[in-house]
């Protein structure tokens, strides 16, 4: 058996050091590098099905949470995608799940909070390089929507002008480089019509920001719901009656409550006090779930945590009475994802990595 072992840990040496001198072979390191390279291409996992569905591409609120990004909700019906808000993070991780961005129809903003929109440069750059765009990205939002827009193409000005510099229009085309602004006219609340999709909007509760917006997403028989940010909402019950499945915000005021005692107590009185101010203008988890109710909604989604759980533990806490209001419930994470078949009544919660 010493021997066996001697033998064994001689040979893992020989071994060790073989490939430690491989290595140092320009044509070795070349063929490491393209396994690498191949191992780096993602696959999106996306339903092969013709359905509509939502990937929670962006969890979190403002506050920090390891391993989420801020608000964002990707929706595919058919083939084409439609981004609803485009927060901190949430374009890396359409990235990371190799998403086609040449299926980027447009962005839809709840409404221009920064966590709502600090990625669109990001997500028009994806969309734009190499991607064959014939027009510019199309940005639906509330008013003032085109003061962002501007806004970031003003910043991003040089940038499209190195980039073309350099790559030329095959790459870098310059006649569509930018963002397309559309201002959602309430009156006219239908604001997509196309491919079997139709996309509604409508105004939720987040005073004193307004208009806030929410959409309602129905293709061939299914339907979703996004709430953005918003307080109980009437109107939002309204939009989501009978709706497959409703994204709404949750947040713990109960955890909230917590986090602003233990600010007063540490004299950090400004954290404390914007701690006491979100709980005026979002909605609980228990809210939401008794929308979802007096929606009559199949599935309930719940995005844009406050404060997101980090944990088991805080994920008990963060879930505090919800299973006394409703049964049918997600608590999403980046990645989650629902599909709905066309043809079908399945509602199918996944999970992209």
């Amino acid at each position: 058996m010493k021997k066996f072992l001697i033998y064994l840990i001689a040979s893992l040496v020989i071994i060790a050091i073989a490939a430690m001198v491989g290595l140092r072979n320009p044509s070795i390191q070349d063929k490491v590098m393209i396994s690498v390279l191949e191992g780096l291409i993602p696959s999106s996992n996306l339903p092969e099905e013709d359905s509509l569905s939502a990937v929670i591409c962006g969890s979190r609120s403002p506050i920090p949470s390891p391993g989420r990004a801020q608000t964002c909700v990707m929706v595919r019906a058919g083939e084409n995608i439609y981004i609803v808000d485009i927060g901190d993070g949430s374009s890396s991780n359409l990235r990371n799940w190799g998403i086609p961005f040449n299926k980027i129809k447009s962005v839809l903003l709840t409404h221009l909070h920064s966590d709502h929109i600090s990625d669109l440069a990001d997500l028009h750059q994806a969309s734009w390089i190499m991607q064959r765009r014939t027009a510019k990205l199309d940005v639906y939002g509330p008013q003032g929507v085109g003061l962002v827009t501007k806004g970031f193409e003003a910043a991003y000005e040089p940038d499209y002008f190195f980039r073309n510099t350099h790559h030329g229009d095959q790459i870098a085309p310059l006649d569509v480089a930018g963002l397309n602004p559309h201002t959602v006219d309430l009156n006219q609340p239908k604001i997509i019509d196309e491919d079997g999709l139709i996309v509604t909007a409508f105004e939720v509760v987040h005073d004193p920001v307004k208009p806030a917006l929410g959409y309602r997403f129905d293709y061939k028989g299914r339907s979703l719901v996004i709430s953005g940010d918003t307080s109980y909402s009437e109107n939002l019950i309204e939009n989501s009656r009978d709706a497959d499945v409703l994204i709404h915000e949750a947040q713990a005021n109960h955890m909230i409550n917590l986090l602003r005692d233990f600010n007063l107590q540490m004299g950090a009185n400004l954290n404390a006090k914007l701690m006491e101010d979100i709980t005026t203008y979002h909605t609980t988890l228990v809210e939401a779930a008794e929308i979802a109710n007096l929606a009559n909604v199949k599935h309930l989604i719940f995005y844009h945590l406050t404060p997101a759980p980090r944990n088991r533990i805080t994920e008990i806490i963060f879930l505090r009475g919800v299973d006394e209001v409703r049964e049918e419930w997600t608590l999403s994470r980046d990645g989650t994802m629902v599909v709905l078949p066309v043809g079908s009544g399945d509602i199918n919660i996944l999970e992209l990595e």
